[in-house]
């Protein structure tokens, strides 16, 4: 069945980074868009960055733009996350997502299965 495993998180001061990966199993990784989720205390699923399934173009949330990176390595079935210069509001539980619906980055973005997530948290 399909798996994704998330591990990296943690916590950090204001300006640290992390870097969060997913590893996923039970499927063709190499076939899929993936993304990265959050979902910080009292609010709502949302969505970080999204990668297709060749790496070739990344979309990121307005808020994380030039602070986070995504990636992924094919071969070892792996998607990353690499966070830099985190701020308090960027805690949340970040959760790893096989993506079933992406048409651009202003539409709804649909998965199918998700991880169990890791918390990130940013405090001094």
């Amino acid at each position: 069945q399909v798996q994704l495993v998330e591990s990296g998180g943690g916590s950090v001061q204001p300006g640290g980074s992390l870097r969060l990966s997913c590893v996923a199993s039970g499927f063709a990784f190499g076939y899929y868009f993936m993304a990265w989720f959050r979902q910080a205390p009292g609010k709502g699923l949302e969505w970080v960055s999204v990668l297709d399934h060749r790496a070739e173009n990344s979309y990121y949330t307005d808020s994380v733009k030039g602070r986070f990176t995504i990636s992924r390595d094919n071969d070892k079935n792996t998607l990353y996350l690499q966070m830099d210069n985190l701020k308090a509001e960027d805690t949340a539980r970040y959760y790893c997502t096989r993506v079933s619906s992406f048409v651009t980055p202003l539409a709804p973005i649909k998965y199918d299965y998700r991880g169990q997530g890791t918390q990130v948290t940013v405090s001094s």
